[in-house]
């Protein structure tokens, strides 16, 4: 089964011969609106915590955008509820975990800002918004992952499943 999924992956790419891409200073400067961040889950500073949560859970995201009147004001993460959450209550507000006033990135602005911003900060998530401070998508390093493998595709689909298996992977003529 998963063999079938990686011989229909590299179907694809043999039928559509392209230029291939490089991953240099050029592709890293494109802008953020390439990678197809997903738009941005809301809520109010005064929900409940455990509304966020439901909402995260829901969604399969690792993070929720705090927003008031239209503008973000802060950001909730896993990581927040993991460090900063005692008693488990989650009936408290947003606003007592969430980081006020996130770094962003506009979505022209090029993907190695967020790369930047990403390593130096240590953040998983970057909010995108627009000139007025309204969110507009969120960034996750996941986005910057498939960006890069992207640049890789038959690389990476062809490794074996198992790293234990990556020598007798080395040895093998064709597939």
């Amino acid at each position: 089964m998963e063999s079938e999924l990686v011989d229909e992956e590299l179907s694809g790419l043999e039928e559509s011969p392209r230029p291939a891409r490089v991953l240099d200073q050029e592709t890293i400067r494109e802008p953020l609106r390439l990678l197809g961040a997903r738009s941005p889950l809301c809520l109010p500073p005064d929900a409940t915590l455990a509304e966020a949560v439901r909402l995260m859970r829901e969604h399969h995201v690792g993070c929720i955008l705090a927003v008031e009147d239209e503008r973000l004001v802060g950001i909730l993460t896993e990581r927040d509820l993991l460090l900063k959450l005692e008693g488990g209550d989650l009936s408290r507000p947003v606003r007592d975990l969430m980081t006020s006033n996130p770094e962003v990135l506009h979505p022209d602005d090029p993907i190695v800002y967020a790369l930047h911003r990403m390593s130096v900060g240590g953040y998983r998530h970057v909010p995108l918004v627009d000139e007025r401070g309204r969110p507009v998508g969120m960034l996750s390093v996941k986005d910057i992952v498939h960006y890069v493998v992207s640049f890789f595709v038959s690389d990476v689909l062809t490794l074996p499943p198992d790293p234990a298996q990556r020598d007798a992977w080395r040895g093998r003529d064709g597939a």
